[in-house]
């Protein structure tokens, strides 16, 4: 399984899951050159996606929908306006060729958002804007070979932004984004013997920097008793393509 994080973020979100010889799509918030630009690196056009699976129905997680009229769609009910998408339910499997795929709530001020667990050569989680992790979601978690979480803020950088005091405190609560510490904390319960890389996703441009998420991780994972070294710990990036998982194989 090889993984591409397109890009991640409040101006945009869109990743590519590549196993044997499945191709699935999470989110399309991007333009679609972007995601062709992409797509063109292992030789492949829009017409070789199997599947596209969408969080929720935010604007930068869907903002692209538009160029995805001839492809699978598969969302929780509510997500998505189009009624050609394939309806699907929390902790219920269902299958595009190879994957198997359980979504997974989350919590966030959406219609129905969630999370998904992906299984087909490897496991992956693939959880973003949320604000906190679900206890029901944990168990699906555990052990994935590739865990990609939100890591969206700094709660010092966040608190002494500019923002107005309510997006502050929406973005702090149990339906906003996780802070760094509450993203190390979520992903130490997850990982387990098999896991080999944590994505940290949905960084916040403003109140957030790559360091300083990678720091709180270094330092939770210690409190815990966690040797992060055991792990690739890597961050995504809005603008730029973030390449993870096993090598690509065609």
């Amino acid at each position: 399984m090889h993984f591409v994080v397109v890009a991640s973020g409040s101006k945009g979100n869109a990743t590519l899951v590549f196993d044997r010889d499945t191709i699935i799509l999470i989110d399309m918030g991007i333009p679609l050159s972007r995601l062709e630009t992409e797509l063109s690196r292992y030789s492949k056009t829009i017409n070789d996606i199997d599947g596209v699976l969408f969080t929720h129905e935010h604007t930068d997680h869907i903002n692209g929908l538009r160029f995805l009229k001839t492809k699978k769609m598969y969302a929780l009910e509510g997500t998505l306006p189009s009624t050609n998408s394939n309806q699907v339910f929390l902790f219920e499997t269902f299958k595009i060729k190879n994957i198997c795929i359980t979504p997974i709530p989350t919590s966030h001020d959406a219609i129905n958002p969630c999370g998904y667990i992906l299984e087909g050569s490897k496991k992956m989680v693939y959880m973003t804007d949320t604000g906190k992790v679900c206890e029901s979601a944990m168990k699906y978690c555990r052990d994935a070979n590739f865990i990609l979480i939100e890591s969206n803020h700094d709660i010092s950088m966040l608190l002494k932004s500019e923002r107005p005091y309510d997006l502050k405190m929406r973005i702090l609560s149990e339906y906003g984004h996780l802070s760094n510490e509450d993203s190390a904390l979520a992903c130490a319960n997850m990982i387990g013997h098999n896991t080999e890389q944590i994505v940290l996703m949905h960084l916040s441009e403003e109140c957030n920097t790559k360091q300083k998420a990678i720091n709180a991780y270094h330092k939770t994972f210690k409190y815990c008793g966690i040797n992060i070294d055991k792990y690739r710990v890597f961050c995504s990036d809005q603008w730029s393509s973030t390449y993870g998982g096993d090598p690509y194989e065609d």
